[in-house]
């Protein structure tokens, strides 16, 4: 796979999956834009840990659940670039909680980052996209969003809310040459899951069928296919990368 010459954009890419996805894209020579909320030296490390290869690595401050942000975001990347060929929809949050004590902010924060953003994201890049008759529209999803899961209500509905988001983009336009397509993670090894209890991370390495967790590059490498001349043909789509869970 051969990403050189193309400019790519992953939201939340200053740990976890986005971490590993920025990594990813740009040993395969992509020039790699990222934004982060808050954690300046996350994202510092994120750029330091991409130092070795021999194009840009690039992070930008940005709250991508707010319009005005993600207006202001963009404009910076193309009037230096010119251009956008590939989005990962990666930002997410969790607040976790049953139904019944789930406050509205719990809902409506998880909402805005996980769902809206990546309709922000996917308005604000879709023209140049449509201009340049290319583009890679990757959508982090969750197996949550697939199957559900008691105490994430909100969280499952933002998951699910982006693979039907990401079909209606594939639909809309696939005569354009874009495409958008879905990657489902199972039990990724992240900071967010590492704060589980161990009771909970016990139950979920039991419905495993490969009993192990995942690996943030697990994920990347099936954004890396997805972004590139390999996955011409594929759009709107979901796989997992969940080592069986969601069977």
């Amino acid at each position: 796979m051969d990403l050189k010459g193309k400019i790519a954009v992953v939201t939340g890419g200053s740990r976890g999956i986005g971490r590993a996805v920025v990594r990813k894209l740009n040993c395969l020579g992509a020039t790699v834009i990222f934004n982060y909320l808050s954690n300046t030296a996350a994202a510092e490390e994120t750029v330091k840990s991409c130092s070795n290869n021999t194009v840009k690595v690039i992070s930008h401050r940005c709250d991508v659940s707010n319009v005005e942000d993600v207006r202001i975001f963009f404009k910076s990347i193309l009037d230096e670039f010119e251009k956008v060929d590939i989005v990962v929809n990666n930002a997410g949050i969790n607040r976790d909680n049953l139904l019944m004590r789930m406050k509205d902010e719990e809902w409506r924060k998880v909402i805005e980052v996980n769902l809206t953003s990546s309709f922000l994201v996917t308005r604000e890049v879709i023209k140049t996209m449509m201009r340049k008759k290319f583009g890679r529209l990757i959508y982090i999803s969750s197996v949550v969003g697939i199957r559900g899961n008691a105490g994430q209500a909100n969280y499952a509905a933002s998951k699910g809310g982006i693979i039907a988001f990401a079909k209606s983009i594939a639909q809309e336009y696939a005569g354009r040459n874009i495409t958008a397509n879905v990657v489902a993670p199972g039990f990724i090894e992240t900071e967010m899951t590492n704060k589980l209890p161990e009771s909970v991370r016990t139950k979920y390495l039991a419905s495993i069928p490969m009993k192990r967790y995942g690996k943030g590059e697990d994920v990347a490498n099936l954004v890396a296919f997805l972004a590139s001349e390999e996955a011409a043909y594929i759009t709107g789509q979901v796989i997992s990368v969940d080592g069986g869970l969601a069977m």
